[in-house]
């Protein structure tokens, strides 16, 4: 008779034991979903983030054509300035040249 009542007290203690191990794991799945909708709020913030990024990307790539316009634009003027030095020196090493010509006639 002793047996008997052991096992049905076992019995009921795991059937209480069952029913609060799920009340509990019914307390974690809501914590889990919480945690669930928290990374799906981060989710769309990082979507936002990544909008304004490319957003950003635009611009930059914009400003690079614009730098890159400018370069083409200081490298053809200072090519022009090379020429433009090159011919000035030219034209003046042609002149002293002309005045030591006329010089050492005279002489």
């Amino acid at each position: 008779m002793q047996t008997m009542t052991r096992e049905n007290w076992t019995d009921e203690r795991l059937d209480e034991f069952g029913k609060r191990m799920d009340e509990r794991f019914d307390r974690v799945d809501e914590r889990f979903d919480e945690v669930d909708r928290r990374f799906e709020q981060v989710d769309m913030r990082f979507e936002q983030v990544d909008k304004r990024f490319e957003l950003v990307d635009q611009r930059f790539e914009r400003v690079e054509d614009k730098l890159g316009k400018i370069d083409e634009r200081l490298y053809s003027l200072s090519r022009r300035m090379m020429i433009a030095a090159i011919g000035m020196s030219s034209t003046m090493v042609a002149g002293f040249g002309a005045l030591f010509a006329l010089i050492a006639v005279k002489l």
